[in-house]
């Protein structure tokens, strides 16, 4: 199968990544904050997450910097990437609309910041993590280079491990009982498993 049916859905993605994000960050961004824990971790997580996921990816696609890692793409593969990729899309558009001005790219409290229960959030707590890591296992899947396909898939882990604690540690300081209470009757990144 042609590689470049997957590069072309990749960087699909990238750009969809883009457009949804840009509106919601612009808004966001009119809202003051009123609390932030950005600290060096935080930056260097979401470094790491935009080297795996896009400029690896735009290298492997574009240069020959990564060609000694390309293996053929499998029909298989491909299908199932497909899917993955347009549920994490999904999920990413999704999320970022449910949490509307609370959104932020760091761990970070704006005025009039509501805890957000309902769409998305009403079976998982962190379905942007979800989208993320569904959007890594279809780069894993759909780009076919030993580097720069599971690349995203490791920053996600990392992200996952350093940063999704300290997020809930600040809405439990933040909403408290209803916080916890939403902890719960939800599960964290799938619903009814975890």
């Amino acid at each position: 199968m042609n590689p470049w049916f997957g590069k072309v859905l990749i960087l699909v993605s990238l750009v969809s990544t883009v457009i949804i994000r840009a509106p919601h960050g612009g808004r966001s961004r009119k809202v003051a904050v009123v609390e932030s824990r950005k600290g060096p971790l935080d930056i260097a997580l979401l470094a790491l997450v935009s080297i795996t996921g896009m400029i690896l990816p735009l290298l492997a696609i574009f240069t020959p910097l990564m060609s000694f890692a390309d293996y053929p793409l499998h029909p298989v593969a491909f299908a199932i990437g497909v899917v993955v990729l347009c549920l994490g899309i999904w999920l990413f558009y999704r999320s970022h609309a449910d949490l509307g001005t609370n959104w932020s790219i760091s761990l970070e409290i704006r005025e009039g910041h509501q805890l957000v229960t309902s769409g998305v959030y009403r079976l998982i707590r962190h379905p942007m993590y979800t989208a993320i890591f569904l959007q890594a296992c279809a780069q894993a899947l759909l780009l076919s280079n030993w580097l720069a396909g599971p690349s995203c898939l490791f920053a996600f882990l990392l992200m996952l491990t350093f940063r999704i604690g300290g997020e809930e540690q600040m809405m439990l300081e933040k909403f408290g009982e209803a916080y916890s209470d939403y902890m719960n009757r939800t599960n964290r990144l799938i619903p009814h498993l975890w």
